[in-house]
């Protein structure tokens, strides 16, 4: 399986914000559209970096009082990992536990076209797990 399977159930809508926006910016972004990371862009839409949940709790632990106006581009994750369409799945979730992530953009060309987290990896193990029992529970039967 590819990382295809899951834009195509999903979606391939991605949220994103200049390394000029503040963490309040992110953090409104996050609650308005429940979700745990912003994919961070530059010139011409390629990616500079990723801002999660836990860059914004990193920086509020360090006691910066002004976080919350701080400049997206000093807190944000760089040398994001991504992948593309065809990525297996398998893959995917060996670099984001290696790498101790949770969000990984997905690029077609270069371009964001989508972003996957790792709820929507383990989302599809199950259903692939779920529809495997299914087969075997209709082999036994016939």
């Amino acid at each position: 399986m590819h990382v295809d399977t899951i834009l195509n159930s999903k979606g391939g809508a991605v949220h994103t914000l200049g390394e000029t926006g503040t963490v309040a910016d992110a953090v409104a972004l996050l609650n308005a559209h429940n979700i745990g990371a912003v994919v961070i862009t530059g010139a011409g839409g390629s990616i500079s970096g990723i801002l999660s949940e836990r860059d914004i709790v990193r920086l509020l632990a360090q006691g910066a009082q002004e976080a919350l106006a701080t400049q997206i581009g000093s807190v944000m994750t760089r040398g994001v990992v991504t992948c593309d369409r065809q990525t297996e799945i398998a893959e995917v979730m060996e670099r984001m536990t290696r790498r101790r992530i949770r969000h990984m953009p997905v690029l077609e060309g270069g371009q964001l076209i989508g972003i996957i987290s790792i709820g929507d990896v383990v989302k599809h193990k199950i259903e692939e797990v779920e529809h495997e029992a299914e087969a075997m529970r209709e082999y036994i039967a016939s």
